[in-house]
């Protein structure tokens, strides 16, 4: 295991503010990720720039501080824990709007990470299925099958939220998809609660 503390990285003096090295400090190779800070108020604590030519997008985390970012024209206070996403071509910096402000910057090709994964889905519908808002926690994991259509563990998910609903013929089907496509499925379902109704 490879770790750091922000406090422990080096702090290499920048044109624009002061460079924090994660990537090469963790030997990060999946995708581009670095910390810059300012030790005083109005200095830049991220350089003007975009990036159209790497055609990657970067996600910003205000770590400490409070800062201004400036995005094609439009700006956003950022006091610490706000996250910014920008795409490649969009133009962007930002100010320290208090000393000792430090920005987290992640970075990479659009699309590299690929699909978002199915239990996202469905970890997104818990706090409605936590409260018997069924219908719309079938909803919210049902997006997953825009990317997904095939995925066991989704449909089997599926199958309890519209059983608990009363939607019984949608819960078979579901069923039946997940036991076709999730070896473990058939497992998961004999000792359900969530499935009572298609027992009955």
């Amino acid at each position: 295991m490879r770790h750091t503390h922000i406090d422990d990285l080096e702090r290499i003096p920048y044109e624009f503010g002061v460079y924090r090295p994660i990537r090469r400090a963790l030997g990060v190779s999946a995708f581009g990720v670095n910390a810059w800070s300012a030790d005083a108020a109005g200095e830049l604590v991220l350089e003007p720039h975009d990036e159209a030519k790497t055609n990657h997008e970067e996600l910003y985390l205000v770590l400490a501080g409070h800062a201004e970012f400036t995005v094609d024209g439009e700006t956003l206070d950022a006091p610490a824990g706000t996250l910014v996403l920008v795409a490649p071509g969009e133009h962007r910096e930002a100010t320290a709007r208090e000393p000792g402000t430090t920005v987290l910057a992640i970075g990479g090709a659009e699309g590299a990470a690929g699909k978002v994964s199915p239990w996202e889905y469905w970890r997104t519908a818990e706090p409605a299925y936590q409260a018997g808002e069924y219908a719309r926690a079938y909803e919210i994991a049902s997006e997953g099958l825009a990317e997904h259509p095939d995925n066991g563990a989704l449909h089997y998910q599926l199958a309890c939220f519209a059983a608990l609903d009363g939607r019984v013929d949608a819960a078979r089907r579901h069923l039946d998809k997940a036991f076709a496509t999730e070896p473990r499925a058939r497992k998961w379902a004999e000792t359900d609660d969530d499935l009572a109704a298609l027992r009955t």
